[in-house]
């Protein structure tokens, strides 16, 4: 596996001298065409089924390429034939955006899942099919380094780092795109269906859409190259964020009382709003405050943070005491960045242990108003059988410092994203689950429309309502919910790399 790692950094830096890779004639007939699956396959049901079982696919076929030439050949065949396409790198998509009943062809990117490091560009390459997993044991065990990527090892490099990339390391480290060197796209502009590299020297707009626009709206991406702005020579060492020794986890359990619950709410986005700042000696915290309905008893935080950070035990404390109520539990543990970044079931996101779910999600760029304390605390102490609740997790820090036009993401003066959801099994339980979190979330967000129009939301957690006038009745279109200020410029892009909306879906740009 190193001697492939090692080969094909080579020959990606050696493509990357050039703009722009077309791979027709010649070059198709020396590879073969990417391995089609169409139905009655008994592989079939298992690839068009991704990580969220509301949703299943039904395309006439899928295709797995396992190179950029393979990329190309399946895009060029769907164009060809008036197919639409959906990509899928990990499936970990919160919404049908790969198993869109109007997809006929599915474009698996799986089997491209190559991680290693590229000596000609300086920087590290990461394919979209490679797991997050994977690429924090490469790194780790081949250098020593790391990415600020999210939590849940499963989930696929493509999306996420398009879509912009956080994690337990962000508020220390900055979003994944910070570290975006260069980017190789598939596209299907005017010149036709072909391979471009894009970065901040060329095809430099193409290279911005890729800092936080989101996956499937400009192209296939078929490999990430990743260094530090201002990372100097050649020792791969040095050229990302090391990897920690080792992470401390501390958790810390309340009973579910309605005053421990609305204090500490109130007292965490206050924490958040006093240590969130680009260089707070807070920076390195990456707390989670995990609220739940009453019927569960409890409510929690979690809190991580590399072990080696000076004074990270006082930190902590510090931070759990400032909560002012005093925990029924804690409980603090060390365990190696390795295994902390390989297992699943840390709580994050996407990273749940049922099969159909609905998640919603919100910025915050300061703690909730007294009415939304008030609101969440009325939705919380209802009586429900729903599994659910909501999530706010640490942001800010780092990536508050680089501006907000700079890269897709413009939310960058951020201290927490809210996750609102809902987790169930039966098709039968679908009505009451979906009901459940929208209305708690229309709630929250009553005085804007339903929506959180101040704050905005984060493509990689996609929902639908927002474009939906049923649930989003504040004239604010969801492209500026998103996007914001950015979104012009991002249409732009489209326009000139994908002029005939070959790659497109609920929410494309």
């Amino acid at each position: 596996m190193g001697n492939e790692w090692s080969r094909r950094g080579v020959l990606a830096g050696a493509a990357a001298v050039g703009a722009t890779i077309i791979l027709a004639g010649a070059a198709e007939a020396v590879e073969s065409g990417p391995l089609t699956i169409r139905r009655g396959d008994p592989r079939y049901d298992g690839l068009v089924r991704a990580n969220n079982f509301r949703f299943v696919g039904n395309p006439d076929e899928v295709r797995l390429a396992g190179s950029t030439g393979q990329v190309v050949r399946a895009v060029s065949d769907a164009v060809r034939a008036g197919r639409r396409v959906a990509v899928r790198s990990g499936g970990h998509c919160f919404e049908n955006f790969t198993a869109d009943p109007a997809a006929r062809t599915l474009i698996d990117l799986s089997r491209l899942d190559a991680v290693g490091f590229d000596p000609v560009r300086r920087a590290f390459f990461v394919e979209p099919g490679a797991t997050l997993g994977q690429v924090y044991k490469t790194l780790g065990r081949g250098w020593g380094v790391t990415i600020p990527a999210g939590g849940c090892p499963e989930v696929g490099a493509g999306g996420h780092i398009a879509g912009g990339g956080y994690g337990p390391l962000s508020r220390r480290y900055g979003a994944v795109v910070d570290h975006l060197e260069a980017v190789e796209v598939v596209v299907a502009d005017r010149a036709g269906v072909r391979a471009v590299v894009a970065s901040r020297e060329q095809n430099e707009d193409l290279w911005w859409a890729h800092t936080g626009g989101g996956g499937g709206n400009f192209g296939v991406v078929t490999r990430y190259w990743l260094r530090t702005p201002g990372a100097d020579g050649t020792d791969p060492a040095r050229l990302l964020p090391p990897q920690p020794r080792a992470m401390l986890t501390c958790l810390a359990v309340w009973t579910w009382d309605d005053q421990a619950l609305t204090r500490v709410l109130r007292n965490f986005g206050t924490w958040m709003e006093r240590n969130s700042a680009p260089g707070s000696p807070n920076a390195g915290l990456y707390p989670i405050l995990d609220l739940k309905p009453r019927g569960t008893g409890s409510f929690e935080l979690t809190v991580q943070a590399d072990a080696d950070l000076p004074g990270v035990d006082r930190l902590v404390t510090d931070l759990v005491t400032g909560l002012g109520v005093e925990p029924a539990y804690t409980y603090r543990y060390e365990a190696p960045w390795s295994h902390v970044t390989t297992w699943p079931g840390l709580g994050q996101p996407g990273d749940v242990a049922t099969r159909r779910y609905k998640i919603k999600a919100a910025y915050l760029h300061r703690s909730f108003s007294p009415a939304q304390v008030a609101t969440i605390h009325r939705h919380l102490r209802e009586e429900t059988t729903v599994q659910g609740g909501i999530q706010l997790i640490g942001y800010g820090g780092q990536v508050g410092a680089v501006a907000p036009e700079a890269t897709a993401i413009a939310q960058r003066g951020a201290i927490m994203k809210a996750v609102y959801s809902s987790l169930w099994l039966e098709p039968s339980d679908d009505a009451a689950n979906l009901a459940w979190v929208r209305e708690f979330y229309r709630d929250v967000y009553s005085s804007t429309g339903g929506v959180p129009v101040d704050d905005g939301s984060y493509i990689n957690y996609p929902d639908v309502d927002l474009a939906d006038p049923v649930w989003n009745t504040s004239g604010v279109p969801w492209q500026t919910l998103y996007y914001q200020g950015n979104y012009p410029r991002l249409r732009q892009v489209k326009a000139r790399w994908d002029p005939r909306n070959v790659f497109t879906h609920a929410l494309g740009i």
